[in-house]
């Protein structure tokens, strides 16, 4: 959870005017003490994350996407080596929402697969 600007500054304003130490002030306030030693360095919460999106590529991914538009997260994910959320997560970041077709996928030609012709589908 990120606390907000203005709690953070009423925390280290707390410990300027009442001369308490950074533990005494984390456990007043119930923050951790390295929380309060970060706020000391730059108060202010950071507002996004400089971190890679994902080790899936979302070109292959794309191409997947086109290649195999009915299959299954699990699927997609046991194809890329990474976990359904994953996928999931890749997914909403190219704007591609999940609707199914459960009819072709291949989970669902697997299962009809030792049904009789005239059981498919039904």
């Amino acid at each position: 959870m990120t606390y907000s600007s203005y709690f953070r500054r009423k925390v280290l304003l707390v410990r300027e005017q009442d001369g308490l130490t950074i533990s005494e002030v984390a456990s007043h306030f119930g923050v951790g003490i390295a929380s309060v030693v970060r706020w000391l360095k730059k108060p202010d919460p950071k507002l996004n994350r400089n971190k890679p999106a994902t080790k899936i590529d979302m070109e292959a991914l794309a191409r997947d996407v086109r290649d195999n538009p009915d299959a299954y997260q699990y699927e997609r994910a046991r194809r890329f080596g990474v976990s359904v959320q994953g996928i999931n997560y890749a997914l909403r970041r190219m704007s591609m929402r999940y609707k199914k077709n459960s009819s072709a996928s291949e989970s669902r030609r697997r299962r009809t697969a030792y049904l009789p012709d005239d059981h498919r589908d039904a």
